[in-house]
């Protein structure tokens, strides 16, 4: 089958088989065993292994797979089914182990429409658990910055929690197109940084218009989450970026709690292209 996805080294199309993607110019690339694909070229690599490693990958699956950020993908999902026609084409880019791109896919299907669906990430550890989570997607290891698909070919693409790679992501939306950028909200996870750092500070908030995108609105998701081990409590300090840059003091006050109650907090910010 004709995929969504483009050849990363000369642009054409690329047909999908059982165990590879290939190019009418003879390029071709294997598809693991999980299902995903490879198309980040070497010169667009900046690392041996780029994205998360197994166990940042493993601690997103293991968290989001019991539902507690549910609120925002049950927002996608209303996006995604009321800004979408009866066949569409979305691109989740950075969408990590596939909880939200898995998500709005079944409900989209759910609401009998025919999508098609691809997702980008530039982890092949991630990739490995978003392929086994919905076989009917595509998956590929690729860039942000250099995305493999097509000028105007996405209907709605989700950008959450990942790098805005704003131009690119101009050049595939078509016209009239949506676009999903999820940020977190000032006080997301506030009692989780109460106890990693002595002075914690919220999170910015602010609404930035991009040349060749309009503004439609901003939709806020708010709850509280409560972590009842210090499995859940480790699982969501791991998925943050905070796990790379706190202080060993703040680490081990973490490592010290079996419970946890933490606020949640999402800003969708909805754009069109023009």
């Amino acid at each position: 089958m004709t995929s969504l996805f483009r050849c990363p080294l000369c642009g054409g199309p690329l047909e999908r088989m059982e165990r590879t993607y290939a190019c009418s110019a003879g390029h071709s690339f294997d598809i693991a065993r999980e299902g995903y694909t490879y198309l980040l070229p070497v010169n667009q690599k900046h690392s041996a292994a780029p994205g998360d490693d197994p166990g940042m990958a493993a601690a997103r699956r293991d968290f989001l797979s019991k539902d507690y950020y549910r609120p925002l993908l049950d927002a996608l999902c209303d996006l995604a089914l009321s800004h979408t026609g009866a066949e569409p084409t979305l691109l989740d880019v950075g969408c990590g182990e596939g909880y939200y791109t898995a998500g709005i896919y079944q409900a989209l299907c759910a609401a009998g429409k025919r999508p098609r669906m691809a997702g980008t990430d530039i982890s092949k550890s991630i990739l490995r658990l978003a392929a086994k989570r919905e076989k009917s997607v595509e998956f590929a290891v690729a860039s942000s910055f250099r995305l493999p698909l097509a000028d105007g070919s996405v209907e709605l693409l989700l950008d959450c929690f990942s790098p805005l790679a704003i131009e690119e992501f101009r050049r595939v939306l078509r016209p009239g197109g949506t676009f999903l950028y999820v940020v977190p909200s000032a006080e997301h996870l506030w009692e989780l940084k109460e106890v990693l750092y002595d002075t914690p500070y919220p999170n910015e908030e602010h609404q930035t218009p991009y040349e060749g995108f309009a503004y439609e609105t901003v939709a806020a998701v708010e709850g509280r989450i409560e972590l009842c081990s210090q499995e859940e409590i480790h699982a969501l300090f791991q998925m943050t970026p905070y796990y790379w840059k706190t202080p060993k003091a703040g680490s081990e006050r973490l490592a010290a709690l079996d419970r946890l109650s933490v606020r949640i907090g999402f800003h969708i910010h909805v754009f069109r292209a023009e």
